[in-house]
Formats: structure tokens, sequence, C-alpha cells
């Protein structure tokens, strides 16, 4: 951890001071997987790790646009204005202008994924661990983009926590009216050297149903800076590639700020044809927490042609926590977060010893009967000739021993499970997965 004129725990509460200064000295000296150490209440976050998945979709405009054709309305009216407008570009080959929307949106879901949590929470906290068979289920509505006259059409989330030794999360997202399908799993490692350290293992699919398309997303590191004065942020570490069945690679290379400049949540990435990096046919360049610039070829010698905000985004929908099944993670979790946000540390140990002990005896009966836990929406795979045939040009493998298996999303299983379960039917599960 850095050195700062700063004090050790500038960031936490007089009162929770001594219990994060013991906190510090736990991690530093443990030895093994971080997430299995308990961390003290008043650092928890109010979402459980199963709800993350949702992130991915927050801004559905941008999510569809790769399974759109070009506007040619939009190009038009930027031409007479003098505007380069790459996304609608016809002379532009079409799998490689859907290479670059898919670029733009997965960059656009960074600040969503890593830094949104600081904007309402003050900064980062460690989330709640799923239990096993943990759901979050909702739909993104149907929206109008501004100034546009076509509309996303409602897009669905099926999150499960598939694993809990590993902690593993699966999650599949569907747009239905314009046929695009985002599905992966991801597992953390976290581990201490100066500072918390998590590798994230797993992978996304994003295919376009009506090209045929499939693009592979590799899932960044992190590290955590501000720890020593309690006040956590993420830093994305290393790089991360996005691979296309038609050939194409994005590149995308992460920083933070340096000891003598910079900028903290800085990326650069370049998008090329694969068998020739060199040769860059766009550039993107600025802050994943906060806006970027996408350039016609490389940074240094591209031209500017199209940007990123963060603006508004669109809250995923479901019901309220009663009407939900027991198994999803806004009803199961609601008396933990009730208590930590009236900061009663006492019944928040004590809701998620409920919890946990409930899953400790769960896994008892089912060892004793020699079965294992039935997944509700995924099932495990062992093999994936996709993954290897898209993984090849970046040396990319899957490590399924670190996280249980192969995770992929399997509808007709979700239907013939779930239907024999009466209160998943009662909560409308099928339904809001749109699988019904």
């Amino acid at each position: 951890m850095s050195s700062s004129s700063k004090e050790e725990g500038a960031g936490v509460s007089p009162a929770n001071k001594g219990s994060w200064s013991t906190f510090l000295r736990s991690i530093a000296s443990f030895n093994g997987d971080l997430a299995s150490l308990t961390a003290p209440p008043f650092i928890l976050g109010t979402i459980s790790l199963s709800e993350f998945s949702g992130y991915w979709a927050e801004r559905p405009d941008i999510f569809v646009a790769p399974a759109r054709g070009v506007d040619q309305r939009k190009f038009e009216k930027a031409k007479i204005e003098g505007k380069i407008d790459l996304m609608n570009d016809p002379s532009i080959p079409a799998p490689e202008r859907r290479a670059l929307l898919v670029l733009k949106w997965f960059l656009t879901t960074l600040k969503q994924q890593y830094s949104s949590r600081s904007d309402y929470e003050g900064n980062e906290k460690k989330p709640l661990n799923p239990f096993l068979g943990e759901l979050h289920i909702g739909q993104w509505p149907s929206v109008k983009p501004k100034d546009e006259d076509w509309e996303t059409g409602v897009t669905t989330l099926v999150s499960e926590q598939v694993s809990h030794h590993p902690p593993v999360t699966a999650y599949c997202i569907r747009n239905e009216k314009h046929g695009i399908t985002l599905q992966g799993y991801n597992a953390q490692k976290a581990s201490f050297s100066r500072t918390i350290h998590v590798k994230q293992i797993g992978h996304a699919l994003l295919h376009l149903d009506e090209f045929n398309e499939d693009y592979l997303i590799t899932i960044p590191a992190l590290h955590i800076e501000g720890l020593i004065y309690g006040t956590p942020f993420v830093e994305l570490n290393d790089k991360t590639y996005i691979v296309s069945s038609t050939g194409y690679i994005s590149k995308i290379d992460y920083s933070g700020k340096g000891w003598i400049g910079g900028k903290k949540n800085s990326f650069t990435a370049t998008l090329y044809k694969e068998g020739n990096e060199k040769h860059t046919l766009y550039s993107a360049e600025g802050q994943w927490s906060n806006s970027f610039t996408i350039c016609n070829g490389s940074k240094k010698s591209g031209t500017a042609a199209d940007s990123f905000v963060p603006g508004d985004i669109t809250p995923l929908q479901y019901p309220s926590p009663e009407n939900l099944s027991i198994w999803e993670a806004k009803r199961r979790w609601a008396p933990v977060v009730q208590a930590i946000r009236k900061g009663d540390m006492d019944t928040t140990n004590h809701e998620k010893s409920l919890i946990e002990n409930e899953q400790r005896d769960m896994r008892k009966k089912e060892a004793a009967k020699g079965v294992e836990w039935q997944r509700w929406f995924f099932v495990k795979k062992q093999n994936d000739p996709l993954f290897d045939r898209l993984a090849k040009p970046i040396g990319e493998r899957i490590e399924a021993e670190k996280t249980g298996g192969i995770w992929r999303f399997d509808a007709e299983h979700a239907k013939k499970y779930i239907l024999q379960v009466p209160e998943m039917q009662q909560a409308h599960v099928l339904e809001r997965a749109g699988l019904m």
C-alpha cells in the first residue's frame, strides 16, 4: 500500500477505526483465499455478488446496438453536419462495424461493474457472499433512445450462484427482439500483497442470432486502492480481449494513477484484424469510470469519431421482495440489508448467520444422501468447442478446475426442473426469466 500523509483509517468512522485496523492486520497476515475471511459488518455492501451480473446491460440501447443494422438516416444527418458517424457508416464492412459496437458496449459496462457502487455507498464495500442456488432475475423494460425512432425491446437477466466452494456466479442476458444473448460465469480469487488483489476466473460469450456471430470476452483482474485509509476503490489490471468469430480482436489495456502522473481508472484499447495487430483499425482511450473517445485508426494518427460520457442508466425491474421466491437475493438478503443500512451490526451478524447456518445444514443433508445440489438454470459442461476456437488467437484457456466446471444456460433444463417446484411457479420465476 502506498504511503501518504493521510492517517490510517481516515475514511472510517471513529467507532469503527479499531475494527478497521484489526481487519487490515488480519488480511495482511492471512494465508489463502481472502474470500473465506469474515469481514467486519461495517464494511459490508448492501448487494449480493449475484446481483453484479446486472451491470452488463444497464444501457440496453448500447447492448443491442451490435445486432442492429446501419441507420442510414443518422449517417446522412451526421455527414451534413460535418461529423463522423462510425457506428452507422455503410462503407465499413458490417462484421468490422459490429466488432466496434461490441467494444464500445463493453467499455460502457466497466463503470457500472467496478465503480458505480462507490457513487451510492461512498466507497467500495465487500459484497454479500451469495449462497448456493441464489438467484437474481429481472427485466430491463423496452426503452426508446433519445432522438431515435426505434425501441430496444425487453431485455431479461437470469443470474445464479452455481457453486459456493469455489464461489461461482453464472448469468444469461437475452434480448429477444434483437436476437442478442450474453452468457458467462466468473469466480474470484482474492489475495493480499501490499493491497487486495482479485483474480477473476471465467469469461462471457456474446451471440448475435441474425449474423450467427460470437464474441469471447475475457474478464479483468483488479486490485483495491485506498484500502489503508478506509476509502477503497477498484483499479483494473493488465489487459482483456474481445475476440469475434469473424476474425476481429479488441485488446484493452488498463492502468491506474502512478507515482508521477496519470489518471485513475485509465485504459487504452485497439481493434485489429486477427494476425495483424500492428495495423490498428480503431482505438479508444479514456477513463472507464468516466468518459472515453473512440478514434478511426490509432490514437496517435487517428481521428476522433465517437465518444461516451456516462449518463442515466435503465434500472433492472423486479417485483417487491415479498413477491419473490425465497431463493432470490433481493428477498433472502433483505433483513441483512436493512440492518446494514441502519448501522445495526448485531442484527447484521445474526441475520447473516441464519442464512449461512441454513446453507451448512442443507449441504450436510445432501452429503448424507449422496446427492448434489440441482442448479436451476445452468448445467455443467465438460468442454466448449466454441470457446476453444475463439480463445486460440489470444492463448486463453478455460480453468474449469477453478470454477467447478464450465457453466452454460439451459432453458429446457430450467423449465423442466422449475415447473416441479410450486414455490418457484408462484413467484412466476420462469415468466420473469423470459422462458414462458
